[in-house]
């Protein structure tokens, strides 16, 4: 377990890396697997620890290296398209399976009580909660799972995931394109990769501490 923990390790510090591998490998192939990797890390609620914004960022200094077999263009539409549908595909399984999950009144933890406040919560901030969910690692994840859960309007989640999927892609792609190969990052790419991921998660993280703060203030 920990040998295979610490290659996956290995892997997702090193992106640029194996990515340029698996472009010589698997050719025409890699589409389908950034493809899957990233429909998987938005769509699926066990798959939270996919590589989402390194991966990303990885794809575009790899297509700005002077005849790389993946195309800027068609890498991002491809993994536009599998984001709006990974978050798609989340929210339909929180909306079908959360009242038949969260029905009972005893449970700490799937209680009914639950549910409601997901509802109340997503009529109140659903949209903005959708979109910058998605620069957030693992809240990205859930944020449509719970959104379907909540039974936030289809038309309203359509709206925001297609516009987070298309900005998420865009940003991450672009910066990795036009910053990626910039003799310093390439140098040090495994701790600009966890830079990211601590920016990513450096306002959720601000959040609660300042709720926290806030909720002490009003106890005294």
């Amino acid at each position: 377990m920990m040998e295979w923990m610490q290659q996956l390790l290995e892997i997702f510090l090193h992106l640029d890396r194996h990515l340029n591998e698996w472009a010589v490998v698997l050719g025409p192939w890699l589409y389908v697997v950034l493809f899957l990797i990233v429909f998987c890390e938005t769509g699926l609620v066990v798959t939270p620890f996919l590589p989402g914004d390194s991966l990303l960022f990885a794809i575009g200094a790899l297509t700005s290296i002077e005849g790389s077999p993946i195309n800027l263009t068609a890498v991002i539409i491809l993994l536009c398209i599998a984001a709006v549908i990974g978050d798609a595909v989340n929210y339909t399984i929180g909306y079908r399976l959360g009242p038949k999950v969260f029905h009972r009144e005893d449970s700490w933890l799937l209680n009914k009580k639950h549910l409601l406040q997901a509802q109340e919560f997503y009529e109140k901030y659903g949209g903005k909660t959708i979109f910058l969910a998605r620069f957030i690692p693992i809240i990205r994840t859930f944020a449509p799972f719970v959104a379907g859960i909540g039974k936030m309007s289809y038309r309203r989640f359509f709206l925001y995931n297609v516009t987070g999927g298309v900005t998420w892609v865009l940003v991450f792609a672009l910066a990795g394109y036009y910053f990626g190969n910039v003799p310093a990052v390439k140098r040090n790419f495994h701790f600009v990769i966890v830079a990211i991921i601590v920016l990513s998660l450096l306002p959720p993280v601000i959040e609660v501490l300042r709720a926290r703060r806030n909720k002490k203030e009003q106890s005294l």
